[in-house]
């Protein structure tokens, strides 16, 4: 979800109906996109993985085992006279599990699992660690019938992130979140015995990788396909939404890291639209509008391209929560200053421009939602002389140009106080750009801008028809999705 709206826009010349057609095949392509960047999300796992394995010299290739030998190394694991020895063979076959030739043997043999899992719960630490350190690379298979046959070890990991190792619950958290993503049965087995008080808990750690670890596993749960019906209410009843917008407040106990994965959490959640008012009801609005400014003077101050990370899940939340009927019940769209927030948004703009272009339409759907329904935006975005670095990204891409026509709509809907700031300027020229592309979508947008412009501001029609704007017309007046605004726009153009 990106939103509900793509602004209010009056129709002028054509039918409503048609309006409404238009503006709902592109949400649907919008939604598409989103959902589509949803399920790149889901198949991402994490690997801990330490690639400099004692005794081994560099370019240590690391042998793929047969049945043998995974067998021997788990016997020797399980008996051995000597703890070091035990050690030594979890840690063979933990490098054998690198490759999926090695999981396939492992998982096939039979006993192996129930093996892993009485070294996993014995009372001996380091061979607990390795025996951890196994599950965690066969988690990381990209064959779900490998992550279902973890699943009889899934409980114990559970139950693990309530101990006092930091480095034990991080790799605890980072191989429940790869089983989590992989497997419906493991998350079955997991949401009766408690994962989101367990999770919960882990919240309140104190170290910075628990925490990165958490929101990683938080989020792969977040994404699973039954999430909106089973999880998310569970995760709204608990304190999980209050701590992770902890973690989101600037300052100096910001970690980018953390911040990253539990906005992308956040995200999740907004995007379920399982109860939005309840996150509202926390601040959520105002913690993310405080983080957008915050990021918009750190692109100031460095040229770290790494910040975009965070800002794509932000722009995102707030983007969606302006779509929210309890934005309103809760004192103003967001709580903050206009003009603070639109400087901000396009010092971001200006930084995707020249970083990350990909990330411009993120942006610009905010804008779009900002400017949709509130006057006062629109006002700051004029009071701020924005109009001309709005304009300057029309060529960007196709996609882009229709963002920056909506916003710009947004504003001109708003009557002729609006148009009249709007015009003279560099509008009609861009407009006239506009007209040449091939895109039809861009094209009528255009053409429900000049409508709104012609509307309210009449003296556009005149500077219109003296630089040729009939002309531009009339290429697009044989284009059967575009045929029935043009003759109605020239119809405007030539009787006022």
């Amino acid at each position: 979800m990106w939103s509900r709206r793509l602004g209010r826009l009056r129709p002028v010349g054509c039918g409503v109906e048609e309006l409404r057609r238009r503006r709902r095949e592109r949400e649907r392509r919008f939604l598409a996109l989103r959902k589509a960047r949803r399920e790149q999300q889901l198949v991402s796992k994490r690997l801990l993985r330490d690639d400099a394995p004692e005794g081994a010299g560099e370019g240590c290739v690391v042998a793929i085992l047969g049945e043998a030998e995974v067998q021997q190394f788990l016997r020797l694991a399980q008996r051995g006279t000597e703890e070091k020895e035990r050690e030594r063979a979890l840690v063979s076959l933990r490098r054998g599990l690198q490759h999926p030739e090695t999981q396939q043997t492992f998982i096939r043999l039979e006993g192996s699992m129930r093996i892993l899992v009485g070294l996993l719960t014995s009372n001996q630490a380091l061979l607990q660690l390795e025996a951890a350190r196994c599950l965690h690379e066969l988690s990381h298979s990209e064959q779900s019938v490998v992550a279902e046959a973890c699943l009889p070890a899934t409980s114990y990991l559970l139950t693990y992130l309530s101990g006092h190792s930091s480095d034990f619950i991080e790799l605890c958290l980072y191989t429940l979140g790869n089983l989590i993503v992989e497997s419906e049965a493991v998350r079955r087995q997991l949401l009766p015995q408690g994962i989101v008080p367990a999770l919960a808990a882990c919240i309140q750690s104190p170290h910075v990788a628990v925490l990165e670890a958490l929101g990683y596993a938080l989020s792969q749960l977040l994404q699973a396909k039954e999430a909106p019906e089973k999880i998310i209410p569970s995760i709204l009843g608990s304190t999980l939404p209050q701590h992770m917008l902890q973690l989101l407040q600037p300052g100096p106990k910001l970690n980018p890291g953390v911040a990253v994965e539990f906005a992308w959490c956040l995200h999740y959640i907004i995007c379920s639209q399982v109860n939005n008012a309840l996150l509202i009801s926390h601040g959520a609005l105002s913690t993310l509008g405080l983080l957008l400014l915050d990021l918009a003077g750190a692109v100031q101050r460095t040229e770290d391209a790494g910040l975009e990370l965070l800002a794509c899940p932000v722009l995102r939340c707030l983007s969606n929560l302006l779509t929210e009927a309890a934005v309103e019940t809760v004192g103003g769209q967001m709580q903050l200053r206009d003009e603070r927030v639109m400087a901000a948004l396009f010092i971001l703009l200006q930084f995707f421009l020249q970083k990350q272009p990909s990330l411009l339409p993120e942006g610009l759907w905010l804008l779009n939602n900002l400017t949709a329904n509130c006057p006062s935006f629109c006002t700051s975005l004029l009071s701020l002389h924005l109009i001309e670095p709005l304009l300057k990204l029309l060529p960007v891409s196709n996609v882009v140009s229709i963002m920056v026509l909506t916003v710009l709509c947004n504003v001109a809907e708003k009557g002729p106080a609006y148009c009249q700031q709007l015009w003279p300027g560099p509008l009609l020229p861009s407009l006239l750009n506009t007209l040449a592309f091939s895109d039809t979508e861009v094209v009528g947008q255009s053409l429900e801008l000049l409508h709104l412009l012609f509307l309210y501001q009449p003296e556009a029609i005149q500077a219109f028809l003296q630089q040729s704007g009939l002309k531009a017309l009339e290429r697009h007046q044989e284009e059967a999705q575009l045929q029935d605004r043009v003759h109605a726009l020239c119809w405007t153009a030539l009787h006022g």
